[in-house]
This record gives structure tokens, C-alpha cells and sequence, in this order.
């Protein structure tokens, strides 16, 4: 027996335990787990160091390592994570409907765990604990697969978590690491039938892909972020550049952060040389059309690959466009339906963009930035769901749920 399948039987096992557990109980081990984290915070971050030294010592630099790194508070993040889950309405129980027919059947529908939740990601450590706090408050075990450069800092983090269930006398499989990075290992969950009810990758695009095309579990399509923003003629210039650089510079290994940047014809001989210079303090290199490099001496050409990448990184394709449909028709081409936004006080021009343009989420006057279960009032995140099925945008409690129908008879039959 393969050591997936022995996973996935033991997922299911713990699966009915967390089924019926009581919300308070639910909350009290999310926060015994928090605190337990706390407590072996230099565990964790001992084990992280293991990895970043050994990623850079293979030729991982830039945004990725910031992605991999914990610091003390990140791990304390991680924690006060936990608990903000235990204070979030449990959606397991929620009726969502009920009505009595005509022939006296009483319908109703409501929210139940999904079962067992496999989660595919790269080299996020704080996935771990929020994919762990999410799964266990909507009832459902875990199963996860991270990348070989975050190895040893899950396998540590897994460790307490597993050690506190057990304290807890709960099954320590809630959540399982699965035990190598092998690409056979990954291809193996993608196929975990039977035990697994449905698999989220959490990472670049060629993770996602894979899992989509290879899986014969049922996917949840997560997070690649080529996110626009649209720089309308009406727009607050100043407000603008705060809005591009905190979009783009804030954490530029992030899914929702901005990758190109569209600025309107009438406005770009002033604008331009404005987000310019404030770039230039964060080091961006800005890849452009032929109008943007002769308006920008350090912009370089832009390449049709640029205005299709999701960088994750301190580059930015640019564009300048003629007006608003452009934008948008330049959106529709190149979007991974994740975030997108305008910038005006046009409030036409507005309503338009929300209207034509299909994102999970789409903005007038923020940063893309603000794409993410916590700032939406989810609590942590499962991932940002790209696709349409089943759910879209943030994925918190709710979307980590799925229903069934209970009816109520008193004799009924079928004529």
C-alpha cells in the first residue's frame, strides 16, 4: 500500500471526528494549537533557516526568499491567524434554506464539511497553519504537499501542530504532510480518488496548471495574478502613484500584486515621469511600449511575454493606451482573472470597467493589494479561486464547505 493511500484512510478517519465536533471545541484547539506555536516558535524558525540557506545556495534570490522566510513575527502572524479563524462564525450546521411543498415534505438545505481537502503549494510556510486552521474550523481534515524549499520548516510546523491535537484527543492526522517532494508523490495525490473530495494548488503557474491537467480529483483553480491597474485620464495623479506603488512594491511575490500598469493617452507625459521616479526608489524595472520608453529613458521594450507574465517580482510591464476600451480590451486579453482596477473620477468610466471587466475581483481607486481573505472579513485564506465553479475570489470558511439537502416526511411516496 502506498503511503498516500495509508494518508488518505487515515484522513478519512479523522474526518469523521471533526465532523461532529462542537463549535466551541473546534475554537478551543485552534487556540491551544496558536499558543503551542508560540511556544516552539524557535523550532520553526530554526527549520527555516535550514531552508533559505540551502535555496540560496542553489541560486534563489528576490521575491521567492521572501516568500520562504519566516521572522519571529511572521510566525506570530501565523498564530494570531489561528485565532482569528476561532473567532469566525463556523459555516458547518448553517441552514441555508427550508421550505414544506405541497405534498408536505419539508426541504431544507445546509452547509457540511467537505470531507478530506488536499492542498498542493510552493514555498508559503504560513499556508501550513492557515490551510490547518481553515480545514479544521470547517470540519474537514487536511492533506498537504508543500515544495522541497519549505521542507523542513513544514515538517517542524506540522510536528507541533500533530503533537497539540493529540494533547487535545484529537486524531493527529486533521493534517498530514506528505513525506517527500517528488514529482511521482505529486502526481499520485492529483489521482487520490476515494480519499481525497477535492485538491487546491497554491502557487505559480506551472503548479497550477499541472494540477489542473493532470488531477483526477476535483480542482479548485487558485491565484495566478497577472493584475492590471488602469490609470484613467480623470484620475487623482498623486493618489495614483501611491496606489501603483503600494500595488506592485508593498510585496511583490504575492498573487494580487500589480504586474502592468495602463495609462491613458492624455495623462502620460505627466504621469508617466511621476510613477517613474517613485519606481526607481524601489529599483522596478519597467518593461514598456514604444510610447512608455520614449517618455521613460530607464524603461526597457516590453515583449509580448511581458504583458502576459505574472513577474512576482520588481518588474512591471507598461503600457499607454488611447483610451478606455483599449484598456479594457488589452485586460481581456491578457488577464488571469484574478484582480483588476481602475483609477478615476469618472464615475462612468467606473461603472463601465466594473461591468466589462471578469476578475474574481475588480476595483475603482484601491490597490489590488487588498485581494486576500483577511481584508475582506474572511479571516485567513485558503487561496484567491480564479475559476468559476463552486467559488471565486478569496476562499475562506464558507468555500471550504459544501451542502447537502435534509427532508422531512411524515409517510410520503412517489405516485
Amino acid at each position: 500500500m502506498s503511503i498516500l493511500i495509508e494518508m488518505g484512510k487515515q484522513a478519512k478517519e479523522a474526518a469523521v471526528v471533526l465532523a461532529t465536533l462542537s463549535t466551541p471545541k473546534k475554537n478551543e484547539v485552534l487556540h491551544f494549537v496558536a499558543d503551542a506555536l508560540i511556544a516552539n516558535k524557535e523550532a520553526v524558525l530554526e527549520a527555516n533557516q535550514t531552508d533559505v540557506e540551502a535555496s540560496i545556495a542553489n541560486g534563489i534570490k528576490g521575491a521567492f526568499i521572501d516568500r520562504l522566510t519566516l521572522t519571529e513575527a511572521r510566525v506570530l502572524e501565523m498564530a494570531e491567524g489561528l485565532k482569528q479563524v476561532a473567532s469566525l462564525p463556523d459555516p458547518v450546521g448553517e441552514v441555508l434554506s427550508m421550505q414544506t411543498m405541497d405534498n408536505g415534505l419539508v426541504i431544507g438545505q445546509k452547509r457540511v464539511p467537505m470531507g478530506v481537502i488536499g492542498i498542493i503549494f510552493e514555498a508559503r510556510p504560513n499556508v501550513t497553519a492557515d490551510a490547518f486552521g481553515l480545514c479544521l474550523k470547517a470540519g474537514s481534515a487536511v492533506i498537504l504537499r508543500g515544495g522541497k524549499e519549505a521542507f523542513a520548516t513544514n515538517q517542524a510546523v506540522i510536528s507541533i501542530f500533530q503533537k497539540a491535537l493529540e494533547e487535545m484527543d484529537l486524531p493527529k492526522n486533521v493534517v498530514q504532510m506528505v513525506p517527500d517532494t517528488s514529482r511521482e508523490t505529486a502526481k499520485e495525490m492529483m489521482q487520490l480518488n476515494g480519499y481525497l473530495d477535492v485538491l487546491i494548488p497554491r502557487g505559480g503557474a506551472g503548479l497550477i496548471q499541472s494540477v489542473v491537467q493532470n488531477s483526477t480529483v476535483p480542482v479548485i483553480e487558485t491565484g495566478i495574478g497577472n493584475c492590471h491597474i488602469f490609470v484613467d485620464e480623470t484620475a487623482k495623479l498623486e493618489q495614483a502613484v501611491a496606489i501603483v506603488m503600494n500595488a506592485k512594491t508593498q510585496r511583490p511575490g504575492v498573487c494580487n500584486a500589480c504586474e502592468s500598469l495602463l495609462v491613458h493617452k492624455n495623462i502620460a507625459e505627466v504621469f508617466m515621469p511621476m510613477v517613474g521616479e517613485a519606481l526607481a526608489t524601489k529599483s522596478v524595472e519597467i518593461r514598456g511600449d514604444e510610447t512608455t520608453c520614449g517618455l521613460l529613458s530607464e524603461a526597457v521594450p516590453a515583449t509580448e511575454e511581458d504583458f502576459a507574465t505574472e513577474f512576482t517580482d520588481y518588474i512591471l510591464s507598461t503600457k499607454v493606451v488611447a483610451d478606455l476600451d483599449e484598456a479594457i480590451s488589452h485586460i481581456r486579453k491578457y488577464t488571469t482573472g484574478h484582480s483588476e482596477a481602475i483609477l478615476t473620477e469618472n464615475y462612468t468610466n467606473a461603472q463601465r470597467f466594473l461591468n466589462e471587466v471578469d476578475a474574481a475581483a475588480v476595483y475603482v481607486n484601491a490597490s489590488t493589494r487588498f485581494t486576500d481573505g483577511g481584508q475582506f472579513g474572511f479571516g485567513a485564506e485558503i487561496g484567491i479561486s480564479t475559476q468559476k465553479l463552486h467559488a471565486r475570489g478569496p476562499m475562506g470558511l464558507k468555500e471550504l464547505t459544501t451542502t447537502k439537502y435534509i427532508i422531512y416526511g411524515n409517510g410520503q411516496i412517489r405516485g
